[in-house]
């Protein structure tokens, strides 16, 4: 199911928020906990469901894991610590075998036999296996929860419908945040957070009209001048690319920050504070600091889960540079099945290692230039991103270095006249005919302006929830948004 959906908006939210709150008002807590649970399955099934057997078994047997490391803790008086030691560390084992085999199969099977295929000259079978929604994620939240059980030194004790909540807790289900357990559970299990919050509802609900709004309004009309452009990579000029490439980057920023705004918002109206996963990343003056500001959760995963396990950077500068570029490496992967994820990831590897390289002539660039390029370098390595391959990005970017300037392509112009702007027809007649690059330049103003002008959304909501204009904003921002709904637009991170 889609935040930006019909049935969402107008069923699926009121019931979930007013049933959840009623059963919790009158102290049906396990109840609750329950119908939260049940929607929450219903909002990941919606489309596929046959995705519930996939989720539903791991589910089970993580939470088996958990259990029997729990009972070896247990019988810790019994046993010997080594033999204690030995069957957790085999749980262990066996827990992250089979979180990784699920996701190897169904993310990277048919990658890795492709490349087979390819190397050896064989023919082995591409099954084309549907990748199941969000498995990343949910994968890598229950390999964070396994991991911490085995680490931990205090008994940690969750029934299973708390820990299946928790997994399946629908605002970030699909396209994150990546919540560790002792963040939701323990606000789950708290009875003080079962009472209705006005505040807390009244801001949620400003947010997730913020976040809808990027999507719907923003990021969902420059990704169809994205389209455009990259279905006519070998006709378009230079002006054209770059107006192409500059309006993927707008459009992933408002998708995923989007997406992002609302899952903290729907935990918001639910009385759970979902981590932030989003801090204005484009306003980073190194990639250092983009990635502290980009999918916050994801890059704390493989700092606490990898970087540090490797040795971080406690073991002299050539051991942190092989492990940022190890990291970096398998973010890429982790974001697709392609060689031009991997090099997507390669690139802003070697580039943290070459900030810290340089570090002297960094702090002593002029800020605007440290922003400059870093823009520049993050624009330049999403194209690796949005390309199907490595060789369509190296087309697309040789169509910037042909230097063959012009008017912009009017199927890309075409793609900002959006249905909401045609009254200006009534206004200026034939306006789109006249003056077919305002409203193009309208979109990219407004969207530099939104991403470097002001806070982001969570810190506006929170800061002026009590102005009166905020009702109004929130209003106009959430029937324009619903009024935008046209068919079914996915959130981009949904594919990984």
């Amino acid at each position: 199911m889609l935040f930006n959906s019909y049935i969402f908006v107008f069923l699926f939210l009121p019931v979930c928020l007013t049933g959840y709150h009623l059963l919790n008002h009158f102290h049906f807590y396990k109840t609750g906990l329950l119908f939260l649970l049940t929607l929450s399955l219903w909002f990941y099934g919606y489309f596929c469901p046959q995705y519930l057997f996939i989720i539903a078994g791991s589910i089970l047997f993580n939470y088996t894991a958990y259990r029997m490391m729990a009972f070896w803790a247990r019988g810790g008086v019994l046993l010997e610590n080594k033999k204690i030691h030995f069957g957790r560390k085999l749980i262990l084992i066996l827990a992250v075998a089979g979180n990784f085999g699920l996701l190897g199969y169904f993310k990277y099977r048919d990658f890795f036999v492709e490349n087979i295929n390819f190397i050896f000259r064989t023919d082995y079978h591409i099954r084309n296996i549907l990748l199941p929604l969000g498995i990343s994620f949910f994968t890598f939240q229950q390999l964070s929860f396994v991991i911490d059980v085995y680490r931990s030194e205090e008994q940690i004790s969750y029934s299973l419908p708390e820990y299946a909540a928790y997994v399946t807790f629908f605002p970030q289900l699909i396209a994150g945040p990546i919540v560790t357990h002792d963040i939701l559970v323990k606000q789950l299990q708290n009875k003080e957070r079962k009472r209705l919050d006005w505040d807390n509802l009244a801001k949620g609900f400003a947010l997730f009209s913020f976040g809808l709004a990027k999507k719907v309004l923003l990021a969902d009309v420059f990704g169809n001048a994205v389209n455009v452009a990259f279905e006519h990579i070998d006709t378009i000029n230079t002006t054209t690319t770059l107006v192409a490439i500059l309006s993927y980057t707008i459009q992933i920023y408002f998708d995923f920050s989007g997406y992002s705004d609302m899952a903290v918002g729907l935990g918001w109206m639910l009385n759970i504070d979902l981590p932030v996963n989003f801090d204005s990343p484009y306003k980073a003056l190194c990639v250092t600091e983009f990635w502290k500001r980009w999918h916050i959760t994801l890059t704390s995963f493989f700092t606490k889960y990898l970087y540090i396990p490797l040795g971080g950077n406690q073991r002299g500068k050539v051991r942190t540079y092989v492990n940022i570029f190890i990291v970096f490496l398998l973010s890429g992967l982790w974001h697709g099945a392609g060689w031009n994820y991997v090099l997507w990831g390669a690139m802003h590897g070697i580039a943290q290692i070459l900030e810290r390289v340089l570090k002297k002539q960094r702090e002593q660039m002029h800020p605007a230039l440290s922003w400059m390029l870093t823009f520049g370098f993050v624009n330049a390595a999403w194209v690796f991103f949005r390309a199907d391959s490595i060789r369509n990005a190296l087309r697309i970017l040789n169509r910037v270095l042909i230097l063959n300037t012009g008017p912009v392509d009017s199927g890309v112009v075409a793609a900002f006249a959006q249905p909401e702007w045609r009254f200006l027809n009534n206004i200026i007649p034939r306006f789109f005919a006249i003056y077919p690059n305002i409203i193009m330049l309208a979109y990219f103003l407004t969207a530099f302006f939104l991403i470097l002008g002001i806070p982001n959304a969570k810190q506006i909501a929170e800061k002026h929830i009590a102005n009166k204009m905020m009702p109004f904003v929130t209003a106009i921002l959430l029937a324009w948004s619903i009024f935008s709904f046209s068919g079914v637009s996915t959130f981009l991170y949904f594919n990984f």
